[in-house]
């Protein structure tokens, strides 16, 4: 039932803060709900989950014209996002979680407030950084940070908040913790107070470490579907 696997996702962060000496409440649950029907959007909605994370522009334009009752409902693009898509991405996303260049900043930057559906403020955005050597991983190289978070923070519609990383997929949770204990440090050095880090299997890890966001799928919603 989603409402015991919600109450379980929830313990294990209630638990790894406590470990960490952190306040629950400082870790925001992100429920991944990429490649699964707008039905389980909105029955997690209506358990009380808040924050959904979708990974593809055209699936959740899909997805989102059958869910505009959920007014409490905030959405984060956390997949790669193309230039091209930028505006698109503004027009759906509360929060785009995968800035990786100047370039597709400025393309967010010049979406008309009107158009965003963060008409009420500028448009959250956090940056993606790549600290794995895997080529099929997106973004920025450390060395590249201070250029991109001058270029973000030169653009008035967009409001940067934090970093976000994707590891190595391993079964063992341990290895995991050099790839958010750098992107915690990258951050402090920034400036910069969120970070969105860690999935269903090492989401303890990444809360001892300093996660302030959580993405997690499995854990809630079982297996996806493939491609």
């Amino acid at each position: 039932m989603l409402r015991d696997r919600i109450a379980e996702v929830e313990a294990r962060i209630r638990r790894a803060a406590e470990r960490a000496g952190r306040r629950p409440e400082e870790v925001t649950l992100i429920a991944v709900t990429k490649r699964f029907p707008p039905s389980l959007i909105r029955e997690a909605y209506h358990v009380g989950l808040r924050r959904f994370g979708e990974n593809y522009v055209q699936e959740f334009e899909g997805k989102l014209s059958g869910l505009a009752d959920l007014t409490e409902a905030r959405y984060h693009l956390i997949g790669h996002l193309q230039s091209n898509k930028a505006k698109r991405a503004a027009q759906l996303f509360d929060v785009i979680e995968t800035v990786d260049s100047a370039r597709l900043a400025r393309r967010l930057d010049e979406v008309p407030a009107e158009l965003r559906r963060s008409r009420a403020g500028p448009l959250e955005v956090l940056l993606e950084v790549k600290l794995s050597g895997e080529e099929a991983k997106s973004g920025a190289a450390p060395e590249e940070l201070n250029a991109l978070v001058e270029a973000v923070r030169a653009c008035p519609s967009l409001e940067l908040t934090g970093l976000m990383t994707m590891p190595p997929w391993s079964e063992d949770p341990e290895a995991s913790r050099p790839y958010f204990r750098g992107l915690r440090e990258l951050a402090e050095g920034l400036g910069l107070r969120k970070l969105s880090m860690g999935m269903s299997h090492d989401l303890e890890v990444a809360i001892e470490e300093g996660a302030t966001e959580v993405r997690v799928g499995t854990a809630l919603f079982g297996p996806r579907a493939a491609r």
